[in-house]
């Protein structure tokens, strides 16, 4: 096997830099080729990161007023909470709106609507993320069905799946996963990989025709002794991630081995505290609030960008920043990089 670029990488606190200031929740992070940065905000919307480090919060018209950090663990009910993020082909930004159960798109101006708020004539549920594929399709996430977010952090609980929409509608593809959040294709679309965040795993399927998922399989570590919320594919093949509430940032290599390259958490009690409290069904929100680095609190996503995609910038729930550093490997390039006029100028 050629040589993997990450080996003996790890990520150096001290040669950490940040962009971006008094950001509300920035989860999720979509980067344009020109430098350009836009983050999910609690406030409604999202922030516009340019590459000098100006910013704008684009808020849509009509959201209701944030929840505090507190009632965005314990209630998260009809209030706006922006989570993951993509780009339409048009430049439009889709939003996966956890909060408001539902997903939208917004324009750059922040004009908004709603695309689905229902499936098979239920509610969505907690609508976690969005990501758009090669064909036009949109993928997204619902982490549960159950309406108090506390419930759901629980080693019983397995009502997450995922949703496709196409020209013949919205409709579910894969069912009863562990608290699904962040996906992503490998670079044909061939699979399509899952985070199960209280599954501890990554899982992955293969795309069959229409859409359909199938020949589901655990990659990588049956568990990863962790809450894992974000990943993102490196050009070479590794998958990056992030360890919510430990903040860690992880990667598995295509041979299927787990790294970690950055460890914020170091074993911390609060850590092993809330790790014991979710095998034994008693999680509560004192007991995450506990939980978080210094780096990026309750590291969240990872997004490659820059000209070169080997600019990687850190999503957190409860950072008012963004950190980044410099990867040895290019990120894989994301669907939009080749979208005029928002991707990668030609």
């Amino acid at each position: 096997m050629p040589h993997n670029p990450i080996d003996d990488f790890e990520v150096d606190p001290a040669g950490l830099r940040s962009i971006g200031r008094d950001l509300q929740r920035p989860e999720c992070i979509l980067a344009e080729a020109d430098g350009t940065l836009w983050s999910a905000d609690s406030r409604g919307g999202a922030v516009r990161i340019g590459a000098d480090g100006e910013q704008m919060l684009v808020a849509e018209v009509g959201v209701a007023a944030p929840a505090s950090a507190a009632e965005q663990v314990t209630r998260i009910v009809n209030d706006t909470l922006p989570n993951g993020l993509a780009f339409a082909r048009n430049g439009d930004i889709l939003i996966a709106n956890f909060g408001a159960d539902r997903l939208e798109v917004m324009t750059r101006n922040g004009e908004s609507k709603v695309l689905y708020d229902s499936i098979d004539g239920k509610p969505l549920g907690r609508v976690n993320f969005v990501l758009r594929d090669r064909r036009d399709r949109l993928w997204l996430t619902v982490s549960t069905r159950e309406p108090d977010l506390i419930k759901s952090m629980t080693p019983a609980l397995r009502d997450g799946y995922i949703a496709m929409a196409d020209e013949e509608g919205l409709r579910i593809v894969a069912d009863g996963l562990h608290f699904a959040n962040e996906i992503r294709f490998d670079a044909r679309e061939e699979w399509l990989y899952a985070v199960e965040t209280c599954g501890m795993r990554v899982t992955r399927f293969r795309v069959g025709r229409n859409g359909a998922l199938v020949d589901r399989e655990v990659y990588g570590p049956e568990s990863h002794g962790a809450m894992i919320d974000g990943i993102a594919f490196d050009s070479f093949g590794n998958l990056w991630g992030t360890h919510i509430f430990t903040d860690r940032i992880f990667a598995i290599t295509p041979a299927g081995d787990l790294r970690i390259l950055l460890d914020d958490d170091r074993g911390s009690e609060a850590g092993r505290r809330l790790l014991a409290a979710f095998a034994e069904e008693r999680v509560t929100p004192e007991l995450m609030l506990a939980c978080g680095g210094t780096v990026a609190p309750w590291m969240a996503s990872l997004t490659f960008g820059g000209p070169d995609l080997r600019t990687v910038y850190i999503g957190s729930l409860r950072g008012t920043t963004i950190p980044f550093f410099r990867s040895p490997v290019a990120g894989a390039a994301p669907v939009h990089w080749n979208d005029r006029p928002y991707g990668r100028p030609r």
